[in-house]
């Protein structure tokens, strides 16, 4: 199998979703990564990793049902993993 070269952190699928999504992200080198979301404000919101994974590509579910308060709007992810980290934009819509 083939390992992935790069850190990437690769938009959610599907974008906008109700009531979840799938984050996927490589890593050219095992880490310890967090994986948050946030609201437009900065709010943390969900903590979905916070543990080591090995090289390759990984995929996260969220399930914002699980969080009850969450409106519709636009939401930040961010990896994070050694010195590294990308954001990107989600959108919720109920």
């Amino acid at each position: 199998m083939d390992q992935p070269m790069d850190f990437a952190l690769h938009q959610n699928y599907p974008n906008p979703f109700n009531p979840e999504t799938v984050i996927s992200f490589t890593l050219p080198q095992t880490e310890h990564v967090h994986l948050q979301v946030y609201d437009i404000t900065g709010r943390k919101v969900a903590e979905l990793l916070d543990e080591k994974r090995l090289a390759g590509r990984h995929q996260v579910r969220f399930d914002m049902s699980s969080l009850g308060g969450l409106g519709s709007g636009v939401y930040l992810y961010r990896l994070e993993a050694g010195n590294m980290s990308k954001t990107r934009k989600m959108t919720i819509i109920k």
